[in-house]
């Protein structure tokens, strides 16, 4: 099972800002389309749409990092996360994604 928290306790993590390959990094990944990214995102994510990183995870993430995902609304993260996880990397899935973070900030 992968790990969750609500998407506005986002802000209160050390992240990273860019998206290496060396361990133990906090990484934001916003899996939204390119457009949706552009059109805002939240401060300091970087984007890999979903198809990337369901069908290629090992050409961005490693097994030493923490990966925060969100899309939109929840459902697309939630259902990576759970992917990702069965694989072995270490995923968190941001409750209520980029919508619930716009509403309050």
């Amino acid at each position: 099972m992968y790990d969750s928290i609500d998407i506005n306790e986002i802000d209160q993590i050390n992240l990273t800002t860019t998206n290496t390959t060396e361990a133990n990094q906090r990484i934001l990944i916003d899996i939204r389309d390119k457009y949706e990214y552009i059109l805002g995102s939240i401060k300091n994510s970087v984007n890999i749409p979903y198809n990337y990183l369901a069908l290629m995870p090992e050409n961005y993430l490693n097994f030493n990092s923490t990966y925060y995902l969100y899309c939109n609304s929840g459902s697309k993260s939630r259902k990576l996360c759970l992917h990702l996880t069965q694989l072995g990397y270490h995923v968190v899935d941001l409750i209520g994604g980029y919508d619930e973070y716009h509403k309050h900030n």
